[in-house]
């Protein structure tokens, strides 16, 4: 299972890396293998939040999720993305941005690709973070029946009850990253404002068709889900899934802006930065993903969700500090690892108490069999 799912990842990061070689040497190659480990390490949570949604879908939108998907992961965020950024922020045509960023530059220096993407980042930053902190929020303020930091996810659950509560610590978020950004305050405020309508919108497409962020589906409609054995949960299909698809790409996306913007504090190449980002941690995120959802290890390891919406959280307030602050790429790259790991290491101990109890009730059950 391991080398079926990740067997394609080693191959085409294989492939970037002869590429990059080729491309620049070996200076190259090992600036695309530290952004390939710069990418996943920045994108356990990704995997797991995405894992959690892909497997509400049938076969055929997972095939899409691994081909239209990483297309839209490699070409859409990792090099359009910038490229359209450069445009808007310098006003330029397409083929002016591509110029520019096939000139490579110094980010220090005025007036080139790196620098001006680096001068974007109040914006993306603020429409990220805030896109983000909602999904956290709506995860943490939901009642759930397991609960892993308790003496935080109780209280945070009863404040949930209230009626728009997300919403409201969002806004006043926003307002904390606006008053702290200078000169850039108009442009966070309108940007962070975006996110959370973007985060509204897209989160409004489960809603249309009862998909809740437990995974509960409306099973009345049977035309939008699939019946996958006596035993298989049905899986969503036509609309629903297409919908479901559409969320599940602006969430995958969200997750790129750190990732895009701090690969410049490493090389302002585009085409490194492609095969990096793009080929080598999109596709083992990818495989990760898949591998999850195939295995069944969201539902073994109970706390995993917990793990990545807390590192989403904590990502969510790094990008909103870095409006302001400057903050190492790899101190938030290891926050999420922390987390993923800790919540998977407390699933590990859980199942084991789990195991041990069921293992005491057995001697009990069979001695009143006997009598």
């Amino acid at each position: 299972m391991f080398f079926k799912t990740f067997g394609w990842s080693f191959g085409i990061t294989l492939a970037a890396l002869v590429i990059a070689f080729l491309y620049g040497g070996p200076q190259a190659l090992i600036l695309c293998l530290i952004l390939g480990i710069l990418e996943i390490s920045l994108s356990f949570d990704n995997a797991v939040v995405n894992a959690r949604i892909l497997e509400r879908m049938n076969a055929f939108w997972q095939k899409m999720f691994l081909s239209v998907g990483i297309i839209i992961a490699v070409f859409g965020m990792r090099i359009l993305f910038p490229l359209l950024i450069v445009g808007v922020t310098a006003n330029l045509n397409p083929v002016e941005a591509i110029d520019l960023a096939l000139q490579k530059g110094d980010p220090n220096t005025p007036g080139t690709y790196g620098y001006l993407l680096h001068e974007a980042h109040p914006q993306i930053a603020a429409f990220g973070g805030l896109f983000l902190l909602m999904l956290f929020l709506d995860f943490m303020f939901e009642d759930r029946d397991i609960k892993w930091i308790k003496f935080l996810e109780i209280p945070m659950a009863k404040i949930g009850k209230l009626d728009g509560a997300s919403l409201v610590v969002g806004l006043v978020a926003l307002v904390l990253a606006g008053s702290m950004s200078g000169e850039h305050q108009g442009i966070v405020l309108l940007s962070g404002l975006l996110g959370i309508i973007t985060y509204l919108l897209v989160n409004g497409l489960g809603n249309l068709f009862d998909v809740d962020h437990d995974g509960d589906i409306d099973f009345d409609d049977a035309a939008t889900t699939v019946h996958a054995g006596p035993s298989a949960p049905a899986k969503l299909a036509g609309k629903a899934a297409f919908m479901l698809f559409l969320y599940l790409e602006v969430i995958d996306a969200s997750f790129s802006f750190d990732g895009v913007i701090g690969a410049f504090a490493i090389t302002s190449d585009p085409i490194i930065i492609a095969l990096g980002l793009g080929l080598i941690g999109a596709m083992f995120v990818r495989s990760l993903t898949v591998y999850l959802v195939r295995q069944g290890t969201l539902d073994e390891y109970e706390y995993l969700d917990h793990g990545a919406h807390w590192a989403i959280g904590a990502l969510a307030v790094i990008l909103l500090l870095t409006i302001s602050v400057s903050i190492n790429e790899v101190i938030t790259g290891l926050i999420g690892v922390v987390f993923i790991v800790a919540a998977f290491t407390a699933s590990i101990l859980r199942n084991k108490k789990k195991a041990k109890a069921a293992e005491g009730t057995e001697p009990a059950e069979l001695s009143t069999v006997a009598k």
